[in-house]
């Protein structure tokens, strides 16, 4: 089998925006104009093909990020539409991990709202190329230039307008193309598949003049022959404008911004055609470098292309009731066929291939072969787990994993009768497979199986899906904060093992120093022994037993910002054991962290509320009864934006005192944002 398309018309993109910014409704028309869908679903109606979950038709958000393919103007266009909700955002990062560009959509009258700031600074984390959408310019507040306002202010982004609506709201009746200076309206008959194009109407010259003068000063910034030609006031052409702009989005220099109406098919092809000729092909992005397996200092650098060795990664994982186990795979290098091993290398461990599958939402074909550029599912993976690299099994690399949230949500559960509890368990190890930030363990003191997650829509969603998909109904217990522990002050301690264990003698002798580390910033291990002076695999026991050490704190919760430094070790030959190191090391920290002042930390979270300026008040009031504090509010048309942080042990339930103390008018969203000292204190 040969390559179909050419790598250089790939583009492998993402949409991403806050929740309700109308992200599946554009990829709906995408898919629509595309020819792919015959009939737009609708995402209130539950009919989105995208959006193929039962609970996401119910609640009429994306939860889970599905990926599709399609064709415009010779182009493959793989697509991945992703969540909107902040409970959610694993889904948003583990897609523009592999991704090569983006769709930011922005609402025409929220602007840049808070979800909207976090998966574009995860965009920024991975330098993933973005144009973006103003969409919904027929509802009522919508306001271009508050927007591209506020894309500045709040992003610190730079945009650059290549159209700009002709009017807004009821009085929306399409938009300017800057690039040609040509007005574009789009046909309600049939579905805005057709669209006329005319001279800018008279009231909208001097507008559009003036912001595409802007757009030219951008693009000569970099660009020295646009430079030369817009001081010269000389005629600069199409395709050289265009050229600019695909530079300049390529490098992250800036941002064309489009603008429409997704639910009335307004501006979705000028859109499609940006993502042609803005977003980069895997040909034209820098990615991110591999590493030699056995010596993580070495970079191994592979370009996309299909005669280099076969690498790829392995971005995310969903159970099919069918199928089984799926694995979504972006190959970066080389080429995949059926009936190939191949080396997994971050658990060292062989693969076969024994299906290979385009993805089309939650409909897949069967295709023989795969090519660097590509975005795949393989089933019947064993070892794979999200983040894993995948390789030639005669050059293997390792690909940067994929850094998740922790959780910080937990609730007990329980099957609702013992036949049931290795079904439960079975489940939720599938589901934690699926999703890098849900865990599930069992708790040794109460025999409880405790769920964590990063929000209570999230472990809602998952107990909703035990019970439909698994087919295991099951009884939960009220959320519970997921605490953390520290230490606040520096102590010395040294500790000696000897004692005989299974018939051998083992000692260790190590001396550390237990001290608080910046927050946010870890645990941190420095070993400050000469390992010329002890042989290597003593120094990996002295380490190995201060991490495990470190695992849980006095008050049995695990630590963060924690640093530890090896001091001294007392290394006897044909004395010292491995064991004896190990179990020394974890002696040391635990006495040494009882001693160190312990304190609990609790999970702080940043919310967002939005509301009528006649509820503020007694917003304000019952946050500051929650032991929150307020850090700004701001006007957005006729309501108040309230930022504030609070202590997730406080807003359990905060959606129900809201509703009731704003009449049902106030909405707001919530973000982890750090751990602080809790109001519980040590038993220490």
């Amino acid at each position: 089998m040969t390559r179909q398309v050419e790598i250089s018309k790939f583009r492998n993109i993402g949409i991403m925006a806050h929740i309700d910014a109308g992200k599946t409704t554009t990829t709906e028309r995408i898919l629509f104009y595309s020819g792919y869908l015959h009939k737009m679903g609708a995402v209130d109606d539950g009919t989105a093909f995208m959006d193929y979950m039962d609970q996401e038709k119910e609640r009429g958000i994306t939860i889970m990020s599905a990926a599709t393919t399609c064709m415009w103007k010779d182009y493959q266009i793989n697509l991945i539409d992703t969540p909107g909700h902040v409970d959610f955002t694993a889904e948003v990062q583990r897609s523009l991990r592999v991704l090569d560009g983006a769709i930011a959509l922005f609402c025409g009258v929220g602007g840049v709202e808070p979800q909207s700031e976090t998966v574009w600074h995860q965009a920024d984390q991975y330098h993933v190329p973005r144009i973006a959408f103003v969409n919904k310019m027929d509802r009522i507040g919508a306001d271009f230039e508050r927007v591209l306002g506020m894309m500045r202010t709040r992003l610190n982004a730079k945009p650059v307008a290549v159209e700009f609506p002709m009017g807004a709201e009821d009085r929306f009746e399409g938009v300017v193309d800057l690039i040609r200076m040509k007005s574009l309206r789009f046909d309600i008959e049939t579905l805005g598949l057709e669209y006329t194009e005319s001279e800018i109407p008279a009231a909208f010259v001097e507008k559009a003049q003036e912001y595409r003068n802007i757009m030219l000063e951008n693009l000569a910034d970099i660009d020295d022959s646009i430079f030369e030609k817009f001081l010269a006031g000389d005629d600069i052409s199409e395709s050289e404008i265009k050229a600019a702009l695909r530079k300049g989005t390529v490098e992250n220099k800036f941002v064309p911004v489009l603008c429409g109406s997704s639910l009335r098919n307004i501006g979705v092809q000028p859109l499609m055609n940006a993502v042609i000729d803005y977003l980069p092909s895997p040909l034209e992005i820098k990615y991110f470098p591999g590493f030699d397996v056995k010596d993580s200092e070495k970079l191994i650098e592979r370009q996309p292309s299909d005669t280099e060795p076969f690498s790829g990664l392995a971005f995310k994982l969903i159970t099919d009731p069918f199928i089984g186990k799926l694995t979504f795979v972006r190959i970066y290098s080389g080429s995949l066929k059926v009936g190939q091993s191949i080396q997994n290398s971050t658990a060292d461990k062989k693969e076969k291939i024994l299906k290979i599958m385009k993805i089309y939402a939650n409909k897949r074909d069967e295709i023989q072969e795969a090519f660097a550029g590509d975005i795949v599912t393989i089933p019947g993976l064993k070892f794979t787990r999200t983040g894993d690299t995948l390789c030639d099994t005669n050059n293997p690399l390792l690909y940067e994993k994929i850094n998740f949230l922790e959780p910080v949500i937990n609730q007990a559960i329980e099957a609702k009768t013992i036949a049931d509890q290795d079904k439960l368990n079975e489940a939720l190890q599938k589901i934690s497979d699926e999703d890098p930030t849900f865990r599930f363990s069992a708790d040794s003191e109460s025999g409880q199986t405790i769920i964590s997650g990063v929000g209570e829509l999230h472990l809602e969603i998952i107990v909703d899906r035990l019970n439909r998909e698994f087919k295991v109904p099951a009884r939960v217990g009220k959320p519970q904060v997921s605490y953390r522990e520290s230490v606040s002050s520096s102590v010395i301690e040294e500790s000696i093992f000897e004692r005989q264990l299974a018939n051998k003698n083992q000692y260790g002798h190590i001396k550390i120093e237990v001290m608080p580390s910046e927050r946010n910033e870890g645990l941190i291990v420095e070993n400050l022994v000469k390992k010329s002076k002890i042989p290597e695999n003593f120094v990996t026991a002295l380490e190995q037993g201060v991490r495990e050490a470190l695992n849980i704190g006095p008050n049995g919760y695990p630590m963060i910002d924690v640093k530890v430094r090896i001091l001294e070790t007392n290394y006897i030959q044909d004395t010292t054991t491995e064991i004896g190191c190990k179990i020394a090391a974890s002696t040391a920290v635990k006495d040494a962290c009882r001693k160190a002042e312990p304190i609990m930390l609790e999970p702080i979270f940043r919310v967002d509320i939005t509301s009528p300026e006649e509820y503020v008040g007694d917003i304000i009031a019952d946050i500051n009864s929650r032991r929150g504090r307020v850090e700004g509010i701001e006007s957005v048309l006729t309501m108040q934006v309230i930022k504030a942080m609070a202590p997730l042990s406080e807003l359990f339930g905060y959606v129900t005192q809201l509703r009731s103390k704003s009449q049902g008018r106030a909405v707001y969203t919530m973000t982890f944002s750090h751990y602080e000292p809790a109001v519980i204190k040590s038993y220490y």
